[in-house]
């Protein structure tokens, strides 16, 4: 069910989110994380939290009421919240990158009629809003190896008809917008998004997410038989040789490769704060002090100390230099989301080999940081497109 306004009683849209507020939320969400693992629910409560601390509309720009935050800005918040309950974050990012897109031609960005972006914007700023894009398909598997969808939108005399299956489709039950990846039903088709209202007749979702790990993301099938949505909902739609130009688009390329290294990042700190307090508390009696006093595990932690100060160090480096003017190329911060997201999985990996059994025991929040981390292998661009990427501009080819 759509999410409903809440009224913020929290700082103006233009005040920095402080770091004691990420802390809060960062607690407050870890609180029931567990349960929503188990549950496999969405994380209303927890979206319900972020709207009360006006962070949903935390990208929409300055003048429709948003905090017009930078990336840097972003990945801050979406680190804590990612500390917290990752599935949360990694739904809230897709609602973050469609406003930043936009906040950089006066929500003209990617073609979209103005008036239907600022009412998304405005939606999002009352903490509610939330849209997700809806791109993967059983035959096709993800857009971003080429293909045209299955999906089609179809004219009507008052709009489109849309009919088609998506999985993956990450935020489904929770979502108020889907930002559909569609085909038109033209001789010489054109492909791209259609924006439908969750609530539109001829949509039903599948609840078939059941995976290792991010659970709450309820990824299901949503499937649509003739969903109708309005003409103008056709938001951007282009001839397919036309969408190679805009997936080299760098500010897509660092959106999402800085903001999925960053959730996972999250996922890894949790883990590592956690593995901390263990090693301090836990004093077995051959020993007479806690395992924190021993060098091996000195050694050990400091390893994952080390993964992660690389994380934060590559990973605000880009975001700064993308808000400076000087974003890194695609293939570059690509990189950066393969040794990220490796060196979160590594992590966690050593605190399983410092706990043994007690780590992988579900009563300890270790086993769930693994299946979690665990996923940031299948995001898009995934190792082998980025490698290859790599090597050949690496070889001059």
């Amino acid at each position: 069910m759509a999410s409903q306004p809440i009224l913020l009683d929290t700082l103006s849209s233009a005040a920095p989110v402080s770091a004691d507020l990420l802390d809060r939320v960062t607690r407050q969400l870890a609180a029931t994380a567990e349960a929503y693992d188990r549950s496999g629910e969405f994380p209303r409560a927890n979206f319900d939290l972020l709207a009360r601390e006006g962070l949903i509309g935390l990208t929409v720009s300055r003048d429709l009421g948003g905090r017009g935050a930078s990336l840097s800005d972003a990945i801050r918040v979406l680190g804590a919240v990612a500390k917290g309950e990752p599935s949360t974050a990694l739904i809230l990012f897709m609602t973050y990158h469609y406003h930043a897109s936009h906040a950089k031609n006066g929500g003209r960005a990617q073609g979209w009629p103005k008036d239907i972006y600022e009412r998304l914007a405005r939606d999002a700023v009352a903490g509610r809003g939330l849209i997700g894009g809806l791109r993967v398909e059983p035959e096709l598997g993800t857009p971003v190896r080429g293909g045209l969808p299955a999906t089609v939108a179809r004219r009507t005399a008052d709009g489109w008809a849309i009919s088609g299956t998506k999985i993956y489709s990450t935020g489904s039950t929770g979502l108020d917008w889907f930002s559909v990846w569609a085909r038109t039903d033209e001789q010489n088709p054109r492909v791209g998004n259609f924006l439908v209202k969750a609530d539109s007749a001829g949509i039903e979702i599948e609840p078939v997410w059941d995976h290792l790990g991010m659970r709450a993301t309820v990824s299901h099938a949503v499937h649509f038989t003739d969903t109708p949505t309005p003409l103008d909902h056709a938001v951007d739609i282009r001839r397919p040789e036309q969408w190679a130009s805009a997936a080299a688009d760098p500010g897509l390329a660092i959106w999402n490769a800085l903001s999925i290294s960053t959730i996972y990042d999250g996922v890894a700190r949790a883990a590592r704060d956690w593995l901390r307090a263990y090693l301090n508390d836990r004093v077995p009696t051959n020993l007479g002090a806690s395992l924190a006093t021993l060098p091996r595990v000195q050694e050990k932690f400091g390893e994952i100390e080390a993964l992660l100060q690389v994380n934060r160090t590559l990973i605000r480096d880009a975001a700064a230099r993308h808000d400076a003017g000087d974003p890194p190329g695609a293939v570059e911060v690509n990189s950066i989301k393969y040794v990220a997201t490796a060196n979160a999985i590594r992590a966690v990996e050593i605190g399983l080999e410092l706990t043994g059994n007690p780590g992988i025991s579900r009563k300890n929040p270790l086993e769930r940081h693994y299946r979690d981390v665990l996923c940031s292998r299948i995001h898009s661009p995934q190792t082998d497109t980025i490698l290859i990427a790599a090597g050949r501009a690496a070889l001059g080819n």
